[in-house]
């Protein structure tokens, strides 16, 4: 079976993108806007726990995960044809 390399990059983008976001504002609802650099924001330039780091975190991670997402559907096809078993 292969893997649909764009469905999966772009399922995987949309989950990690909107996933840090969600998470954000997760921690923006119980701790408030701090506006203070997390290791995540070592990564993702001007990321920050604030609304506008929010968006940047929804915007990196979209990108992130659609390559990583892309890089492991392709690494999976290639592999499985490998190792296919009969």
């Amino acid at each position: 079976m292969k893997l649909n390399v764009k469905a999966l990059a772009l399922t995987s983008g949309l989950v990690w993108g909107f996933g840090l976001f969600l998470a954000t504002l997760w921690i923006m609802l119980f701790e408030g806007s701090t506006g203070a650099t997390t290791s995540i924001g070592l990564f993702y330039r001007g990321y920050n726990i604030s609304f506008t780091g929010a968006l940047l975190g929804l915007v990196w991670g979209f990108f992130d995960g659609l390559i990583g997402g892309a890089i492991f559907a392709w690494l999976y096809n290639l592999l499985s044809g490998k190792f296919k078993s009969d």
